[in-house]
């Protein structure tokens, strides 16, 4: 099984579908009205079956090569999760989506696990490029882009449709390989 130790409460991990799939959906529940404001996907998620079923597609996934979806473990209890989306290999990039339940905010967990997702893409995946897309009106996570030191590279008009019926302009953030090492 992958895993990747973050720090001393923060680890990530494939999932297992079927250990992880009810205390997931717990907290899309717990959390449903902050999320589906911001990812669509969530009404989708209807029981601890559909989140099971997304589990072990994201697995299949990972095996193909074509994402990595980890769960946040935060002191050893899933918290939410992070993934590299798809790989594009004609550039060498990947998009990074992330969630947390409402009980895991606000302590720097995401940061945390967006910088790891970092040095993994960079050194492991050799990414050259990650990006962040968020809408403008998303505030928390233009926040982690941008105190991940992420570049904020201009607006992508009308580029998200979300669950109010409407599209929305996304903040285009990106870190290059180069501006990564240059932190150390």
């Amino acid at each position: 099984m992958f895993a990747y130790h973050v720090d001393n409460q923060i680890d990530l991990a494939l999932p297992r579908p079927e250990i992880d799939s009810p205390a997931l959906f717990s907290l899309i529940v717990a959390s449903r009205k902050k999320l589906v404001a911001w990812l669509p996907w969530v009404l989708k998620i209807k029981s601890a079956e559909d989140e099971l079923t997304f589990l072990k597609s994201v697995c299949q996934h990972y095996g193909e090569g074509k994402s990595l979806n980890t769960v946040i473990y935060y002191e050893n209890q899933p918290a939410g999760m992070i993934s590299f989306n798809k790989f594009k290999k004609t550039d060498q990039s990947a998009d990074i989506g992330y969630w947390l339940g409402n009980k895991f905010t606000k302590k720097g967990i995401m940061q945390r696990s967006v910088k790891a997702m970092c040095q993994l893409g960079f050194n492991d995946y050799q990414l050259n490029k990650i990006v962040i897309n968020a809408a403008v009106e998303n505030q928390p996570s233009n926040h982690v882009a941008q105190s991940c030191s992420f570049h904020f590279d201009g607006v992508l008009r009308a580029n998200e449709y979300l669950i109010d019926g409407h599209f929305h302009d996304e903040n285009h953030w990106s870190l290059l390989k180069s501006e990564w090492e240059q932190r150390k």
